[in-house]
């Protein structure tokens, strides 16, 4: 280990720490020790060593298909692979065991027993059970937008929804629109609740008052925008624009658009929230606020590693900042018939 040490010009601690995967050692500076190891055939003469087995985080997801889901995972991946950690997505357990104290510690164990040291759910419904198995054990657990929890001890990572789905109402408003509806997920999601909250204070700053008729709160899919779009553009003062809660409902709403015959934007206005591909994939080229996903999946990763090994964040909900990128799904307002 002295020979290794003189050779990169580094203290033998900083060999050890290197040998047993410590984060604190620098990637350029671990692969230097990596590379002297092997050019002078170092081998550590301990009785019963072992090489240092890389720390393990698994990510727990409901659905795998969705365009926000392989986004957040994207950056959760990349993170994990320049942390040196080793990542295992699973599905979601049962509802049984989210549910069952029991089973939830039963599942926690195993984690626990794989070597994981660290847990990121991913918009995982009803996960208070396994989250209070998670703290008994001191395994940290953080999640990138809750969905159902009660938990208020919880580390989440998200965006800054309020500001977005203020800021797309507010450029609705901009364009002259005045019969904005709102279309989105459902009333158990934070991000969800959120976005509809900075959505319903636009239309207050310009003394708007909500219409219940057009505000709509379902599952965040493309069936959702589908389904609901064809309720509001046939009522007999239909709206001009639509504030969708994720890109998939928007897709959905163009959908609708297209098959009832509603140009957009000429007639509708619709923007989405996310900024997946979807965006630019669809006709016309969607606006949608955007939220870094990748870059929340990275900071889910930062900040269970950090927790793992004592650090806490200096804040138990971190929220990176939204955009809004304009495209071609909105408009000027219609002139009124």
């Amino acid at each position: 280990m002295d020979d290794v040490a003189r050779a990169v010009g580094v203290s033998k601690g900083t060999v050890s720490k290197a040998l047993n995967g410590r984060s604190d050692v620098a990637e350029e500076t671990r692969n230097r020790i990596l590379a002297a190891i092997e050019e002078l055939g170092y081998r550590p003469t301990t009785m019963g060593w072992e090489p240092p087995r890389l720390r393990s985080l698994v990510a727990v997801v409901d659905v795998l298909e969705s365009p926000y889901m392989i986004n957040v995972l994207q950056g959760i991946l990349a993170a994990a692979t320049s942390a040196q950690a080793n990542l295992i997505v699973r599905l979601a357990p049962d509802r049984a065991v989210r549910v069952t104290k029991a089973a939830a510690r039963a599942w926690v164990a195993e984690q626990m027993d794989s070597g994981v040291v660290g847990i990121i759910g991913v918009t995982l419904a009803q996960p208070d059970a396994v989250l209070q198995a998670a703290q008994e054990r001191g395994l940290p657990f953080v999640m990138v937008d809750p969905v159902d929890t009660q938990e208020s001890r919880i580390v989440s990572i998200g965006s800054t929804n309020w500001a977005g789905g203020n800021k797309a109402a507010e450029h609705l408003l901009e364009l002259g629109h005045r019969r904005i509806a709102w279309l989105g997920g459902p009333a158990t999601s934070a991000a969800a609740c959120e976005r509809f909250h900075g959505y319903r204070a636009a239309l207050d700053s310009v003394g708007i008052e909500l219409d219940r008729t057009l505000v709509r709160r379902d599952w965040f899919s493309v069936e959702t925008g589908l389904t609901h779009a064809r309720e509001l553009l046939v009522l007999p003062d239909p709206p001009t624009a639509i504030v969708a809660g994720d890109d998939e409902i928007a897709v959905g709403v163009l959908a609708a658009a297209r098959e009832l015959g509603v140009p957009v934007p000429e007639r509708l206005s619709v923007v989405g929230f996310d900024d997946t591909p979807q965006a630019l994939w669809s006709t016309p080229r969607l606006t949608s606020v955007h939220q870094p996903l990748r870059g929340m999946g990275r900071m889910a990763v930062e900040t269970v590693l950090a927790l793992s090994e004592g650090i806490q964040p200096a804040s138990r909900h971190i929220q990176l900042a939204t955009t809004l990128s304009v495209r071609d799904s909105t408009a000027i307002a219609p002139p009124k018939a």
